[in-house]
């Protein structure tokens, strides 16, 4: 029985559950400030009952001196006798108006003078009702006792716990049903969140990352407001984190994509080739050198492919051992390695190179660095006509070298300025892959200016491209 009270009370919801403990915890405060209200007005009653007694008897006492006896009745219902009690044994004096039984008075007046208490108050019964008994000495020997009904005093009472449990039970039932609906608006923001989770286990996150709901502000008090600040944080949180897996999941399957595409070009060139090389082999020796060295430069072509994707897969991994081997090495040296090679492979491009007097040591991996340097030249050359001006400058200032990788050329449209660093971008798609490239270039030279602490940056205009490569100093 109490296991399956509990059962119940747990599937109650949260409003009912406060609204009935507020209901416990009043009943609880009802009946203490009850019985405190009772015993105190019956106190109350009580002592106004002793003090009506004590005037009674003040004038009794003239008549037990002046008479020897109580000669009237004071109050209807109310008795009075007095005792000689010089003997030891309390002898009443007539006439006399007591009950039937009045053992209970002759036993107040020599409780008297055995306990020494005067005057002497007690409650006894008497022909089967409730008195109160006021005893006290009004001569050497003679005792007075008098003795009152209760019964006003237990009709008040009885009509005072009717009215506390009437209006207590009111008030509890009340509370209840009023505080349960104050309960549940309180906590209706509580419950908008759980509506707004059940929303969100609903959500569809195979197309967008972005959460369609929010816990909307409301009334429901401080507390419930820093509830909801967090739970909306919570699902902005969410937000970003989804919104950046879905941006990666997006850039990984164009990745793939566009791997599979550009590996699938030189692989059917390399079976094409050796079709060609085994039909050529058996006819014309010349013809078989010939499709010999194309075989060759389509394996180179994809061997570069795969050794860029595969160092773009290593700086994206974050290895313990990144591919990188740093030393102190001379960065105006490597730019005037790169440029010396520019110049032999690209003549027909005018090259001019600007550097601070002497050497510029940093710690860096020179032959990474040299890498970023060559894939910067090589595309200023590749996406410029010929005879257009390339310009590599060095400087240094108080934090960072720099390496400003300049042309004159038509510029890149504001556009596609966001995308020239994203793994298989072209800005010209129709651009043949033997001389645009594989779209590996900038990516790796970003990755690789990252992986050294430093920074790639863009700005085009018409007649103007410039990238900047910074290096940290320390």
């Amino acid at each position: 029985m109490i296991r399956r009270c509990r059962e119940n009370y747990r599937r109650l919801r949260l409003g009912t559950r406060l609204a009935l403990g507020m209901g416990v915890l009043s009943l609880v405060v009802f009946a203490v400030v009850g019985a405190a209200l009772s015993m105190y007005m019956r106190e109350y009653l009580e002592r106004q009952l002793s003090d009506q007694m004590t005037h009674v008897q003040t004038t009794q006492s003239k008549d037990v001196a002046d008479y020897g006896s109580v000669q009237a009745k004071p109050y209807w219902g109310w008795y009075t006798a007095s005792y000689e009690v010089t003997s030891g044994t309390p002898v009443l004096r007539e006439p006399a108006d007591v009950p039937k039984d009045s053992d209970e008075l002759a036993a107040t007046a020599e409780t008297l003078l055995t306990s020494g208490a005067d005057p002497l108050l007690r409650t006894a019964p008497i022909d089967g009702n409730t008195y109160r008994l006021r005893a006290c000495e009004v001569e050497d020997g003679v005792v007075l006792v008098t003795a009152a009904p209760m019964d006003d005093i237990e009709n008040t009472m009885d009509r005072l716990v009717t009215v506390q449990v009437v209006a207590f039970a009111l008030a509890l039932l009340g509370l209840v049903i009023f505080g349960r609906e104050v309960l549940r608006r309180g906590l209706r923001p509580l419950s908008d969140m759980a509506h707004t989770a059940r929303g969100i286990t609903s959500h569809d996150f195979t197309d967008s990352a972005r959460l369609p709901v929010r816990a909307d502000g409301g009334d429901g008090g401080p507390e419930v407001e820093e509830l909801r600040t967090a739970f909306n944080t919570m699902l902005e949180h969410i937000d970003d984190s989804l919104a950046v897996r879905t941006e990666a999941e997006q850039r990984l399957r164009r990745f793939v994509a566009d791997a599979s595409h550009e590996l699938r070009t030189p692989l059917m060139s390399v079976r094409g080739y050796a079709d060609l090389f085994q039909y050529a082999a058996a006819n014309e020796p010349g013809e078989r050198d010939r499709h010999l060295a194309r075989l060759r430069a389509e394996a180179a072509r994809m061997g570069i492919l795969l050794d860029d994707l595969l160092l773009l897969a290593r700086l994206d991994a974050a290895q313990v051992e990144a591919p990188l081997r740093q030393e102190r090495a001379d960065l105006v040296e490597l730019a005037g390695q790169a440029a010396d090679a520019f110049r032999a492979g690209h003549p027909k491009h005018p090259l001019t190179v600007t550097t601070p007097p002497g050497e510029l040591r940093l710690r860096l991996d020179p032959l990474r660095i040299r890498q970023v340097l060559d894939n910067l030249l090589t595309n200023a050359a590749i996406h410029t006509p010929a005879g257009t001006k390339v310009s590599v400058d060095v400087s240094v200032d108080d934090a960072t070298a720099e390496v400003r990788v300049s042309d004159a050329g038509p510029g890149i449209p504001a556009a596609d300025q966001d995308r020239v660093f994203d793994r298989f971008y072209r800005i010209d798609k129709a651009r043949s892959r033997d001389r645009g490239g594989s779209g590996l270039g900038l990516a790796v030279a970003l990755s690789l200016a990252q992986a050294h602490g430093g920074t790639l940056d863009l700005t085009s205009g018409p007649g103007s491209t410039t990238f900047t490569l910074r290096i940290p100093l320390d």
